[in-house]
């Protein structure tokens, strides 16, 4: 089997990524219980125990909620940079040592046969990074839970054969919504989250002739909503003369339910 994934997870409820091969399977977050992620990988039919690892992006409560609880009951490995480590080891329980592992900012580790690039976010965390996963030619980025999409993380991003972008929130929803205005003003900033339009943006500069699908993530349930968010970023893509449901499709994620397992 090539490199093949699954959105199990999206939303400020609780994140997850599953990304696998036939011979190396991972896992990007657990922000949900652990029972809710045994669930989850009921759904897409595989199995928590076959798990080479759980790669941390940051210390946030909807990434990191069934991290500890994971890594314990399956005896698993869980990789995060240094400063992530720092905050996270309060909130995710006693863990054993040898379960510990760095992967830095801007570095590379091979797992099996998969590749897996790590790069720097614009996040209000300790040290937030997202992940590319490389494996025969094949390239899945994913990046939620940043402010903007820098030049810097363009380069690293662009070309890829799937995308797992932050599809956010819509502007106006944010301003005219309930949240007070600190926690509208901390989305909207650089350390916040990318709105529809601004996700769009990004994803026309780097979508390549390879790209057939982006998944749009990490929706605010005040915030957005699916439709809205499908539309922005299909709007916003075609008037940048790109064929959105041709040359590649552009699919939902959800806070609970996960997506069909994607095949590269």
């Amino acid at each position: 089997m090539n490199l093949h994934f699954s959105v199990l997870a999206s939303g400020s409820t609780g994140n997850a990524l599953y990304v696998g091969t036939e011979k190396e399977k991972l896992l990007v977050d657990a922000g949900l219980s652990g029972k809710a992620m045994e669930s989850l990988f009921n759904e897409v039919g595989e199995e928590i125990k076959n798990l080479s690892g759980i790669l941390v992006t940051h210390e946030h409560s909807d990434h990191i909620k069934g991290v500890g609880i994971l890594a314990r009951k399956y005896k698993l490995p869980i990789y995060a940079n240094e400063k992530t480590w720092r905050a996270m080891e309060p909130l995710i329980g006693e863990v054993s040592t040898d379960q510990k592992f760095i992967f830095d900012t801007g570095t590379v580790k091979t797992f099996g046969d998969i590749d897996v690039e790590s790069f720097g976010v614009s996040h209000d965390a300790a040290e937030p990074m997202f992940y590319i996963f490389h494996q025969q030619g094949k390239k899945l980025v994913h990046i939620t839970d940043t402010g903007y999409v820098s030049d810097r993380m363009k380069g690293v991003i662009q070309h890829a054969d799937a995308y797992v972008f932050e599809s956010n929130h819509d502007v106006e929803m944010l301003r005219m919504g309930r949240y007070p205005w600190n926690i509208k003003r901390r989305i909207l900033g650089d350390f916040g989250h990318v709105s529809n339009e601004d996700a769009a943006l990004a994803m026309a500069d780097v979508i390549g002739d390879q790209t057939k699908g982006i998944y749009l993530a990490h929706l605010s349930q005040d915030n957005n909503m699916k439709e809205l968010a499908r539309l922005t970023v299909s709007q916003t893509l075609e008037k940048k003369g790109l064929a959105v449901g041709q040359a590649f499709h552009i699919y939902d994620t959800d806070p609970k339910v996960p997506t069909k397992m994607h095949y590269l």
